[in-house]
């Protein structure tokens, strides 16, 4: 879900258009496999102990009772993995997330005062961190695991710095 070409402004370029790391698709995926495997077990366990002529009711039943746990647990977690996107223009940072209703953030570079990342130990090894940017008039806004963080945090601090000599020789 990239972000078109008609949501840009004249001469604005996007720089680097991205999602949240994929580590956090790793507690959906580790949800996804435990549901499956106790709807083996609870099928395997509780068919033999009913009566024959409900096997089939236990058994989709239990299919059932996993599939939904799956949807409300899994489906809905890559759902919302898959539909937030981060991307750094030329000009502003463009928040999009959301399902079934988007909700979208733009910032403008010339608004942050000071960009920081903070990476832990798995966030280090996976190659992802959390951007913090600080502005004049909001508390600071946190974009959490995002992948490259290092760059992201290069590219986003020349654009600011080239920002401020522009803004510098209007005056």
């Amino acid at each position: 879900m990239a972000l078109s070409k008609r949501e840009l402004g004249t001469g604005e370029s996007v720089i680097i258009h991205t999602r949240t790391h994929w580590k956090a698709l790793i507690g959906p995926f580790l949800a996804f496999v435990l549901i499956c495997l106790l709807a083996g077990v609870a099928i395997g366990f509780g068919t033999p102990r009913t009566p024959p002529e409900y096997h089939t009711w236990v058994n989709v039943g239990i299919g059932v009772v996993a599939l939904v746990l799956m949807l409300t647990i899994t489906a809905k977690r890559f759902l919302r993995w898959l539909t937030t996107t981060y991307t750094l223009t030329n000009r502003r940072l463009i928040t999009r997330r959301g399902i079934l209703n988007q909700i979208g953030h733009d910032l403008p570079l010339i608004r942050i005062n000071n960009v920081e990342y903070e990476r832990s130990l798995s966030d280090r090894i996976l190659g992802c961190g959390t951007l913090v940017l600080t502005t004049a008039a909001d508390d600071p806004i946190v974009l959490p695991d995002l992948p490259g963080i290092t760059n992201l945090h290069r590219q986003l601090s020349e654009l600011m710095l080239t920002g401020d000599i522009e803004r510098h020789a209007d005056n």
